[in-house]
């Protein structure tokens, strides 16, 4: 398997300011409206605590929304559960890093995944981190074929899963695992979850407020 580990470049600054989620009141995930989608505002957004979703993933072209959770899901990378049925699933399936980018985003932008909110041009937008070597993708295949995966951002020792997808038994736990895998190894300190769900905390989630959020996302980006 591939590290995925490729160079990167900095885009342009974004021509936004901002807002600080330290004045958001505590609890209160919505953060902004508004910017664009360029890579410069994308990384800017990541390293100050920050994602965009569309307000209305219906349309192709939606008003940004930026979120910084209250309180912040976290995987913690040294302490994932992995079940006796994981640890199988991991012998079964290959993983590959970063050779389908595309592919992972649209099988996450699926119309019929409930809560679907990948737009098109959110699509776009991160194939251009990807093609700036910011944006990641874990692909786990059966048999050739793509049957899950999970992408996200990387920046120094801090990463931010973004969505993933399963069509097999524990397709996306295994990417996860490779994933969490290299962090270790290149040392990674902060794995962001961004909102935790019942299947993450099955792998070890957990929460904390967006304050120490943002205290390990400065040491991680430091």
């Amino acid at each position: 398997m591939s590290t995925g580990r490729r160079p990167r470049r900095e885009p342009p600054p974004t021509r936004f300011i901002l807002p600080n989620p330290l004045v958001t009141p505590a609890g209160t995930d919505l953060v902004a409206l508004g910017a664009d989608l360029a890579p410069g505002t994308l990384l800017a957004a990541y390293r100050a605590g920050m994602f965009p979703m569309p307000v209305d993933p219906g349309k192709r072209r939606s008003k940004v929304a930026w979120y910084s959770p209250d309180p912040r899901g976290l995987i913690p990378l040294d302490g994932l559960k992995i079940s006796k049925s994981l640890r199988k699933s991991v012998q079964r399936y290959e993983v590959r890093v970063d050779t389908d980018f595309r592919g992972v985003m649209e099988r996450c932008a699926d119309p019929d995944r409930a809560g679907r909110w990948i737009t098109t041009e959110f699509l776009d937008a991160y194939e251009q981190l990807f093609d700036l070597g910011w944006a990641q993708s874990y692909e786990t295949y059966l048999d050739g074929l793509l049957v899950g995966g999970l992408y996200g951002i990387r920046i120094n020792n801090f990463f931010a899963g973004e969505s993933m997808f399963h069509d097999a038994t524990d397709a996306s736990k295994v990417a996860l695992v490779h994933l969490v895998d290299q962090l270790n190894d290149s040392g990674a300190t902060l794995l962001d979850t961004q909102w935790l769900t019942h299947h993450l905390v099955s792998l070890g989630g957990y929460e904390v407020s967006r304050l120490d959020y943002l205290r390990l996302l400065a040491a991680a980006l430091d």
